[in-house]
Protein backbone atom coordinates (compact mmCIF):
# COMPACT_ATOMS: atom_id res chain seq x y z
CA UNK A 1 0.00 0.00 0.00
CA UNK A 2 1.35 3.77 -0.99
CA UNK A 3 1.83 6.04 1.92
CA UNK A 4 -1.24 8.30 1.83
CA UNK A 5 0.88 11.85 2.58
CA UNK A 6 0.26 15.58 2.05
CA UNK A 7 3.62 18.10 2.48
CA UNK A 8 1.95 21.31 3.34
CA UNK A 9 3.59 24.57 4.00
CA UNK A 10 5.99 27.32 2.26
CA UNK A 11 8.91 28.06 4.02
CA UNK A 12 9.28 25.32 6.73
CA UNK A 13 7.28 22.08 5.02
CA UNK A 14 5.52 19.45 7.08
CA UNK A 15 4.28 16.02 5.94
CA UNK A 16 0.82 15.07 7.62
CA UNK A 17 0.57 10.73 6.96
CA UNK A 18 -2.83 9.19 6.67
CA UNK A 19 -2.29 5.62 8.31
CA UNK A 20 -4.39 2.81 7.13
CA UNK A 21 -4.97 0.10 9.57
CA UNK A 22 -1.89 -2.41 9.62
CA UNK A 23 0.31 0.36 8.22
CA UNK A 24 3.50 1.41 10.30
CA UNK A 25 5.63 4.11 9.88
CA UNK A 26 8.84 5.33 11.05
CA UNK A 27 10.75 8.68 11.71
CA UNK A 28 14.06 9.61 13.09
CA UNK A 29 14.18 10.93 16.89
CA UNK A 30 13.22 14.41 16.90
CA UNK A 31 10.80 14.59 13.85
CA UNK A 32 7.66 13.89 15.08
CA UNK A 33 5.42 16.21 15.18
CA UNK A 34 1.64 15.56 15.80
CA UNK A 35 -0.64 12.27 16.09
CA UNK A 36 -4.42 11.35 16.52
CA UNK A 37 -4.61 9.73 19.65
CA UNK A 38 -5.81 6.13 18.25
CA UNK A 39 -2.11 6.13 16.82
CA UNK A 40 0.50 4.41 18.97
CA UNK A 41 4.09 5.52 19.54
CA UNK A 42 6.90 3.00 20.21
CA UNK A 43 10.84 3.87 20.53
CA UNK A 44 12.91 1.11 19.32
CA UNK A 45 16.62 1.02 18.60
CA UNK A 46 16.27 -0.83 15.34
CA UNK A 47 15.64 -0.40 12.07
CA UNK A 48 12.97 -2.11 10.04
CA UNK A 49 16.07 -3.72 8.16
CA UNK A 50 16.86 -5.38 11.51
CA UNK A 51 13.09 -6.77 11.98
CA UNK A 52 12.30 -3.61 13.64
CA UNK A 53 9.52 -2.60 11.61
CA UNK A 54 8.40 -6.50 10.95
CA UNK A 55 6.45 -8.49 12.74
CA UNK A 56 8.48 -11.96 13.02
CA UNK A 57 6.72 -15.25 12.01
CA UNK A 58 5.90 -18.18 14.87
CA UNK A 59 9.26 -20.25 15.13
CA UNK A 60 11.08 -17.58 13.12
CA UNK A 61 13.25 -15.90 15.84
CA UNK A 62 15.51 -19.06 16.32
CA UNK A 63 14.85 -19.48 19.99
CA UNK A 64 18.13 -18.09 22.01
CA UNK A 65 20.39 -18.02 18.84
CA UNK A 66 17.92 -15.72 16.92
CA UNK A 67 17.70 -13.59 20.24
CA UNK A 68 21.36 -13.16 20.24
CA UNK A 69 21.74 -12.27 16.20
CA UNK A 70 19.10 -9.88 16.32
CA UNK A 71 20.52 -8.09 19.51
CA UNK A 72 24.11 -8.33 17.90
CA UNK A 73 22.03 -6.92 14.50
CA UNK A 74 20.52 -3.80 16.60
CA UNK A 75 23.88 -3.09 18.01
CA UNK A 76 25.95 -2.90 15.11
CA UNK A 77 22.84 -1.15 13.39
CA UNK A 78 22.66 1.74 16.23
CA UNK A 79 26.43 2.08 16.37
CA UNK A 80 26.75 2.92 12.62
CA UNK A 81 24.24 5.50 13.08
CA UNK A 82 26.36 6.73 16.14
CA UNK A 83 29.54 6.75 14.66
CA UNK A 84 27.36 8.94 11.70
CA UNK A 85 26.13 11.34 13.91
CA UNK A 86 22.55 10.09 13.14
CA UNK A 87 19.90 9.31 15.70
CA UNK A 88 20.47 5.98 17.86
CA UNK A 89 16.54 5.35 18.30
CA UNK A 90 13.82 5.20 15.42
CA UNK A 91 9.68 5.70 16.67
CA UNK A 92 7.14 3.75 15.06
CA UNK A 93 3.74 5.07 14.75
CA UNK A 94 0.61 2.39 13.79
CA UNK A 95 -2.83 3.18 14.00
CA UNK A 96 -6.03 1.25 16.22
CA UNK A 97 -8.92 0.53 15.69
CA UNK A 98 -9.39 2.79 12.55
CA UNK A 99 -7.15 5.25 10.26
CA UNK A 100 -5.06 7.52 12.07
CA UNK A 101 -3.39 10.87 11.57
CA UNK A 102 0.49 11.45 12.24
CA UNK A 103 2.71 14.38 11.34
CA UNK A 104 6.50 15.06 10.61
CA UNK A 105 8.89 18.42 10.34
CA UNK A 106 12.37 18.50 9.09
CA UNK A 107 14.69 20.58 11.36
CA UNK A 108 15.65 23.55 9.18
CA UNK A 109 13.54 26.20 6.83
CA UNK A 110 13.36 24.33 3.48
CA UNK A 111 11.16 21.76 1.50
CA UNK A 112 10.19 18.01 1.92
CA UNK A 113 10.11 15.28 -0.90
CA UNK A 114 8.47 12.13 -1.28
CA UNK A 115 10.18 9.29 -2.61
CA UNK A 116 8.95 6.24 -4.01
CA UNK A 117 10.85 3.01 -4.18
CA UNK A 118 9.44 0.22 -6.40
CA UNK A 119 12.34 -2.23 -5.05
CA UNK A 120 14.55 -1.87 -8.23
CA UNK A 121 17.04 1.43 -7.38
CA UNK A 122 17.93 2.36 -4.01
CA UNK A 123 18.06 6.22 -2.87
CA UNK A 124 20.74 7.94 -1.22
CA UNK A 125 20.38 10.87 0.79
CA UNK A 126 22.94 13.36 2.44
CA UNK A 127 23.17 13.01 6.67
CA UNK A 128 19.87 14.23 8.62
CA UNK A 129 17.90 14.32 5.44
CA UNK A 130 15.64 11.54 6.29
CA UNK A 131 12.21 12.18 7.87
CA UNK A 132 10.37 9.41 7.73
CA UNK A 133 8.97 6.10 5.93
CA UNK A 134 6.98 3.20 5.82
CA UNK A 135 8.15 0.11 7.75
CA UNK A 136 8.65 -1.43 4.01
CA UNK A 137 11.79 0.57 3.44
CA UNK A 138 14.95 -0.20 4.83
CA UNK A 139 17.00 2.86 6.39
CA UNK A 140 20.92 1.67 6.05
CA UNK A 141 23.99 3.84 6.33
CA UNK A 142 26.93 3.70 3.28
CA UNK A 143 30.23 5.00 4.02
CA UNK A 144 31.66 6.41 0.92
CA UNK A 145 34.94 6.12 1.07
CA UNK A 146 38.40 4.72 -1.52
CA UNK A 147 38.77 7.11 -4.23
CA UNK A 148 35.93 9.66 -3.55
CA UNK A 149 36.95 10.03 0.27
CA UNK A 150 40.95 9.90 -0.83
CA UNK A 151 40.12 12.96 -4.42
CA UNK A 152 37.72 15.08 -1.71
CA UNK A 153 40.15 15.14 1.62
CA UNK A 154 37.38 13.40 3.55
CA UNK A 155 35.45 10.50 3.68
CA UNK A 156 31.30 10.99 3.33
CA UNK A 157 28.51 9.51 5.14
CA UNK A 158 24.81 8.77 3.15
CA UNK A 159 22.14 7.19 4.01
CA UNK A 160 20.61 4.10 2.05
CA UNK A 161 16.86 3.45 1.75
CA UNK A 162 16.06 0.51 -0.10
CA UNK A 163 13.28 -1.36 -0.33
CA UNK A 164 9.45 -1.10 -1.64
CA UNK A 165 7.09 2.13 -0.60
CA UNK A 166 7.37 5.77 0.48
CA UNK A 167 10.21 7.40 2.02
CA UNK A 168 10.26 11.38 3.09
CA UNK A 169 13.25 13.34 3.15
CA UNK A 170 14.13 17.57 4.17
CA UNK A 171 16.55 19.90 3.21
CA UNK A 172 17.30 23.19 3.27
CA UNK A 173 15.88 26.15 0.96
CA UNK A 174 14.07 25.15 -2.30
CA UNK A 175 15.08 21.90 -4.33
CA UNK A 176 15.76 21.64 -8.08
CA UNK A 177 15.15 18.41 -9.90
CA UNK A 178 18.00 17.34 -12.23
CA UNK A 179 19.50 14.60 -14.08
CA UNK A 180 23.29 14.76 -15.26
CA UNK A 181 22.20 12.97 -18.39
CA UNK A 182 20.62 16.04 -19.89
CA UNK A 183 23.82 18.42 -18.85
CA UNK A 184 26.30 15.95 -20.42
CA UNK A 185 26.18 13.24 -18.09
CA UNK A 186 27.88 15.23 -15.41
CA UNK A 187 27.46 17.79 -13.26
CA UNK A 188 29.20 19.52 -10.24
CA UNK A 189 28.00 20.81 -7.33
CA UNK A 190 28.95 22.51 -3.93
CA UNK A 191 29.28 19.31 -1.36
CA UNK A 192 26.57 21.14 0.71
CA UNK A 193 23.86 21.17 -1.68
CA UNK A 194 22.99 17.69 -2.91
CA UNK A 195 20.12 16.52 -0.68
CA UNK A 196 19.45 13.00 -2.33
CA UNK A 197 20.25 11.09 -5.65
CA UNK A 198 19.22 7.71 -7.83
CA UNK A 199 21.06 4.22 -7.24
CA UNK A 200 23.25 4.89 -10.80
CA UNK A 201 24.44 7.68 -10.28
CA UNK A 202 28.12 8.28 -9.44
CA UNK A 203 28.86 10.12 -6.56
CA UNK A 204 32.27 11.77 -6.18
CA UNK A 205 33.95 14.54 -4.97
CA UNK A 206 37.08 16.19 -6.83
CA UNK A 207 39.41 18.97 -5.99
CA UNK A 208 38.92 22.85 -7.26
CA UNK A 209 41.63 23.36 -9.64
CA UNK A 210 45.13 22.35 -9.78
CA UNK A 211 47.68 23.40 -7.15
CA UNK A 212 48.31 26.52 -9.56
CA UNK A 213 47.44 30.42 -9.36
CA UNK A 214 43.87 30.04 -9.97
CA UNK A 215 42.94 26.34 -8.27
CA UNK A 216 44.53 27.95 -5.19
CA UNK A 217 42.62 31.57 -5.88
CA UNK A 218 39.18 29.39 -6.40
CA UNK A 219 39.62 27.76 -2.90
CA UNK A 220 40.83 30.72 -0.74
CA UNK A 221 38.44 33.39 -2.51
CA UNK A 222 36.07 31.17 -4.67
CA UNK A 223 33.60 30.48 -1.16
CA UNK A 224 33.63 26.77 -1.89
CA UNK A 225 36.86 25.33 -0.32
CA UNK A 226 38.99 22.86 -1.68
CA UNK A 227 36.11 20.80 -3.36
CA UNK A 228 33.28 20.15 -5.33
CA UNK A 229 30.81 16.99 -5.57
CA UNK A 230 30.43 15.43 -8.73
CA UNK A 231 27.08 13.53 -10.08
CA UNK A 232 27.68 11.28 -12.98
CA UNK A 233 25.13 8.97 -15.37
CA UNK A 234 21.35 8.87 -15.85
CA UNK A 235 19.20 9.20 -12.67
CA UNK A 236 17.48 11.56 -10.63
CA UNK A 237 19.40 14.22 -8.26
CA UNK A 238 17.73 16.65 -6.01
CA UNK A 239 19.77 19.68 -4.62
CA UNK A 240 18.97 22.27 -2.18
CA UNK A 241 19.51 26.22 -2.35
CA UNK A 242 20.48 26.52 1.07
CA UNK A 243 23.65 24.99 2.77
CA UNK A 244 24.14 24.38 6.74
CA UNK A 245 27.33 26.36 6.37
CA UNK A 246 25.79 29.50 4.57
CA UNK A 247 22.80 29.40 6.91
CA UNK A 248 24.65 29.43 10.05
CA UNK A 249 26.97 32.00 8.85
CA UNK A 250 24.02 34.50 8.54
CA UNK A 251 23.20 33.75 11.81
CA UNK A 252 26.40 34.60 13.12
CA UNK A 253 26.61 38.11 11.02
CA UNK A 254 23.41 38.80 11.64
CA UNK A 255 24.37 38.90 15.59
CA UNK A 256 27.63 40.30 14.89
CA UNK A 257 29.83 37.37 14.92
CA UNK A 258 30.60 37.21 11.02
CA UNK A 259 34.02 35.41 10.11
CA UNK A 260 33.16 35.32 6.39
CA UNK A 261 34.91 38.67 6.21
CA UNK A 262 35.21 39.63 2.22
CA UNK A 263 37.57 36.23 0.94
CA UNK A 264 35.25 33.49 2.15
CA UNK A 265 36.04 30.04 1.07
CA UNK A 266 39.45 28.86 3.06
CA UNK A 267 39.01 31.84 5.44
CA UNK A 268 35.76 31.51 6.23
CA UNK A 269 35.03 30.18 10.14
CA UNK A 270 32.78 27.44 9.90
CA UNK A 271 30.11 26.84 13.11
CA UNK A 272 30.73 24.63 15.56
Amino acid sequence: MTLQQEIVGNAMQMAVVNLRPGQTVYCEAGKFLFKTVNVTMETRLSGPSNGGGRQQGAGGSGGMGGMLRQAMGTAMQAGQRMLAGESLAFQYFSAQGGEGTVGFAGVLPGEMRALELDGTRAWFAEKDAFVAAESTVDFGIAFQGGRTGMSGGEGFVLEKFTGHGTVIIAGAGNFIDLNPADFGGRIEVDTGCVVAFEEGIQYGVQRIGGLNRQGMMNAVFGGEGLSLATLEGNGRVILQSLTIESLANALKKAQGGDKQGPTGGLFSTHAG
